[in-house]
């Protein structure tokens, strides 16, 4: 199938500033946002309602969410583990949200003290509270391609739980590489499994780069007709809970090798550009996007 448009889903005010050890100002975190949405991003996870203990950089949650400048036509987001983060977040005026699952039940006790089964009861309570308030679900299913305490992840169990996910009312599964170990000859394997029994339409990637493949595994998947991908700013971010995890997919290189494919994002790669290089200068280390650092490689010039 060829995949003419794609949507990029950026999480880098979530998933890349959530495994930051600096902390980043509130107004520091709206800004980022807003520059997020004037480059044209049409979907931004922006926050998580989740325990300020464990995960300290989202403990702003409901005050990013009220000092953003909503652009029309953007999907804003925030990330939610339980009732308890529903509640907040419907609070807040969210009018989506993200829950996660784990592929194995080590991350999963690891990353949310419950055991799978166990966190799709929770879940479900979350869906069918979220969708009767007219609140679409989106499903990250974490440590699809591998785990950090498990290794190997059987792809039939992963096409399981995103099809159990699915059943639960999420719109779309975001098949995850939390801990960026997948390569291009293990995608189509994953694909196959997963495409068998959720819709094409129905699935989304969210690969990190922690060995630097990210990129040729969006290349590998776009055959299959999967047009959604998660990025996030400069490469921002990781997982607090996969150790060694690098951060998601750069969206300016990921927007600089789609828009060389000719598939269309309506996103301003200069935009996106400029909201990695203001949120750089906001924490203690330069963003691993190789787009970002050819650019000021050449403006040395």
């Amino acid at each position: 199938m060829t995949v003419t448009r794609a949507t990029i889903v950026e999480v880098g005010p979530r998933d890349g500033l959530q495994n930051e050890e600096a902390r980043v100002a509130t107004a520091d975190k709206i800004e980022f946002v807003d520059r997020l949405s004037a480059a044209g991003l049409p979907v931004i996870e922006v926050t998580a309602f989740v325990s300020a203990k464990w995960v300290p950089q989202m403990a702003d949650a409901a005050e990013v969410l009220a000092g953003i400048t909503r652009r029309p036509g953007t999907r804003y987001t925030a990330l939610v583990p339980n009732v308890a983060g529903l509640e907040r977040a419907v609070a807040s005026g969210i009018t989506e949200i993200a829950i996660f699952a784990a592929s194995t039940e080590t991350f999963s006790r690891k990353n949310i003290n419950q055991g799978i089964d166990d966190s799709l009861a929770t879940y479900k309570q979350v869906c069918d509270r979220a969708l009767a308030a007219r609140i679409r679900v989106r499903g990250y299913l974490s440590t699809a391609f591998g785990c950090p305490f498990e290794g190997e992840v059987d792809p039939g169990r992963v096409a399981e739980l995103a099809s159990r996910l699915i059943d639960l009312g999420v719109f779309e599964v975001a098949i995850s590489d939390t801990i960026g170990i997948a390569h291009p000859g293990q995608v189509p394997r994953v694909l196959d499994a997963v495409l068998a029994r959720v819709p094409v339409e129905r699935v989304a990637l969210h690969y990190h780069d922690t060995r630097g493949t990210a990129l040729a595994n969006v290349l590998a998947s776009l055959p299959f007709g999967i047009a959604t991908y998660d990025a996030s700013a400069g490469g921002l971010g990781g997982c607090p809970y996969a150790p060694g995890a690098a951060g998601n997919v750069a969206t300016d290189d990921l927007i600089y090798m789609l828009d060389g494919l000719g598939i269309e994002t309506g996103v301003s790669l200069a935009g996106v550009g400029e909201a990695s290089a203001f949120i750089a200068s906001k924490i203690d280390h330069r963003l691993p996007s190789r787009y970002a650092q050819a650019v000021r490689a050449s403006s040395n010039f």
